[in-house]
């Protein structure tokens, strides 16, 4: 499946520390190929069509689903389920 992705992940992706950038870039090939990859712990936000992926035990990120995957927002866990 496609990933895209919106100005906001970018601006957030950019500002993440190098390795979390290089984890994050594994977990999106995985992404592309299976959403339900078991090191991506995909879950859908209740009641709402966003879903939020694990980058690792500190860092999520959410996209949503149609004809391709939109990553919305990366970072820390708070920050990015907000």
């Amino acid at each position: 499946m496609n990933l895209n992705t919106t100005a906001k992940f970018k601006k957030q992706y950019d500002k993440l520390p190098r390795n979390i950038q290089l984890k994050t870039q594994r977990i999106l090939n995985y992404l592309k190929e299976d959403l339900r990859h078991p090191s991506i712990h995909a879950k859908k936000k209740q009641g709402e069509d966003i879903w939020e992926g694990r980058v690792d035990r500190f860092y999520r990120f959410t996209f949503t689903v149609s004809e391709e995957i939109v990553l919305k927002t990366i970072g820390p866990h708070d920050e990015a389920l907000k």
